[in-house]
């Protein structure tokens, strides 16, 4: 009740006039910033952080959260409609939520993906209402063998859940690892794989890669069927919404899965992009249409949006709680709170309780109002595909590059670009899973660094990942995934006689 009470108080604070014309300015930046790939949530944040120094605090801060929410709701867009994700969290969006585009349900998919991540960050936003104390204290226990355990559970799990040759998504998985290791090494500070070229110092960019394989691989795909001069089948339905509730319901399961495997991705901190593909991957192995995923299944786009919503708000916890960011975008924050002279801590609740308890009522308030206004024009967003393809085809290709230009200001990125959009077509063409790819190459450097640090830590002994319950519970449920399809082949291969002898 206590909490409640201070809630109410912080409604009082939030639901001024003043403050929700920033939080509908913030929202509609955000879209604008998550549509355009290369600039992303975070960077977003940072280059508009300048403009609220001469704001309050609490106005500040709601407009630059409400750029965020903007931002997650935005990513999806270009995901479904073109293929190209605008956040590193939208990847395992396109697996299904494109499909469902070129079927003629862009605006089914854009209702699932909008409604998922209000679902997803409403459910982060009561855990930091009510259990901020118990789960700080908890995230306290991750150290580098914890987050490791995490990470490889992510990993085995696209081995054991998924659907495909397991052979074909760890060689996807091997080269993208491989593309994660060049560079400066962070621990000895040596150079890897660089061949010369001072551009690759720091490594392949996660956007330059993704833009590539997904935005640039997608335009050669279709340029090999043929530049179409008619746009797609983009009807102005203006009942998308209610029709894509009434399916909704059915998924109550999968909301429930990745609510909480966001919540912990957020926290721990693991970070919405690997939640989005933990959820959607939880999601293909537990449907009851899970051999449809990858082919336009709805289910396939609430899962990965409502993990990462959960996993991007409930980031914010450890760094009001604990003054540790979860996510980039909330290290960007913290670096404008200290601005501001608030030093995050459980004395923030104390010594600044108007506050945080105004903040975390504009996290309700901005996702609702977020909701409403990306709702009201799924109908614009989806005509966007009548455009005929042989027109917008060019457009993508400049926006692409646009974006992979902008992450470093170099055009050596551009070409790198390129070369990923060649990779990810030849992947297309050979069957070979682009996901296990795309997740190694942005999770590989970290997962390096945990492991050599516990290693350094524990001399050597890799028993120091099952030194305590919960990094040992996590690092067997990894070990499990891992050998999964190997278990389930062996345990078909001895229960088929059995079958054909009783069929007998």
């Amino acid at each position: 009740m206590e909490e409640l009470a201070a809630l109410a108080g912080g409604f009082a604070v939030a639901v001024t006039p003043y403050n929700i014309a920033l939080m509908v300015l913030g929202i509609v930046l955000g879209v604008v910033i998550g549509v355009l790939p290369g600039l992303g949530g975070a960077n977003g944040v940072a280059i508009l952080l300048p403009l609220t120094f001469s704001m309050e605090p609490t106005s500040a801060i709601i407009m630059l959260t409400s750029i965020y929410w903007g931002a997650l709701f935005g990513g999806a867009i270009t995901a479904i409609l073109f293929n190209i994700p605008g956040e590193p969290w939208s990847v395992a969006t396109t697996f299904d939520g494109h499909p469902m585009a070129q079927r003629g349900k862009a605006d089914e998919a854009l209702v699932g993906a909008f409604t998922s991540s209000f679902v997803g960050a409403i459910f982060a936003v009561a855990l930091i209402t009510f259990l901020a104390p118990a789960v700080a204290k908890f995230a306290l226990k991750f150290g580098p063998a914890e987050f490791f355990a995490v990470q490889f559970l992510t990993f085995a799990s696209f081995i054991g859940m998924g659907r495909g040759s397991p052979a074909k998504t760890i060689a996807s998985m091997c080269l993208g690892f491989a593309l994660a290791c060049v560079g400066l090494d962070g621990v000895t500070g040596s150079l890897r794989m660089t061949f010369g070229h001072e551009e690759l110092l720091n490594g392949f960019k996660f956007l330059v890669a993704v833009i590539g394989l997904f935005g640039i691989g997608e335009i050669l795909t279709s340029m090999e069927d043929g530049l179409k001069f008619s746009g797609a089948d983009a009807k102005l339905k203006m009942d998308a919404v209610i029709r894509t509730w009434r399916q909704l319901p059915k998924m109550t399961g999968t909301f429930i899965r990745s609510c909480i495997v966001g919540c912990w991705m957020g926290i721990t901190p693991g970070g919405a992009t690997p939640a989005s593909f933990m959820g959607y991957g939880l999601a293909k192995r537990f449907s009851k249409n899970g051999k449809n995923f990858g082919k336009g299944e709805l289910e396939g786009v609430v899962a990965p949006e409502t993990a990462a919503h959960a996993a991007g708000t409930a980031a914010m916890l450890p760094m009001l709680t604990l003054g540790i960011p979860g996510s980039p975008t909330a290290a960007v924050l913290l670096g404008g709170l200290l601005i501001w002279g608030l030093q995050p801590g459980p004395l923030l609740f104390v010594e600044q309780k108007d506050f945080v308890w105004g903040l975390i009522a504009s996290m309700y308030m901005g996702n609702v109002v977020g909701l409403v206004i990306v709702l009201t024009c799924v109908p614009l967003f989806a005509a966007i595909l009548r455009v005929p393809f042989s027109i917008i085809a060019p457009a993508i290709v400049v926006v692409c590059a646009i974006g992979a230009f902008t992450v470093n200001n170099a055009m050596f990125d551009v070409w790198m670009m390129l070369v990923f959009g060649v990779l990810g077509y030849l992947f297309t063409k050979l069957g070979y899973p682009l996901p296990p790819l795309v997740l190694a190459l942005v999770l590989g450097d970290q997962a390096e660094s945990s492991f050599r640090q516990a290693m350094l830590i524990s001399q050597g002994d890799v028993t120091v990942f099952w030194s305590n319950w919960l990094c040992g519970a996590i690092m067997t449920l990894g070990v499990v995934m891992a050998f999964w399809p190997l278990v389930s082949g062996v345990i078909a291969k001895f229960r088929g006689p059995d079958r054909v002898a009783k069929a007998a």
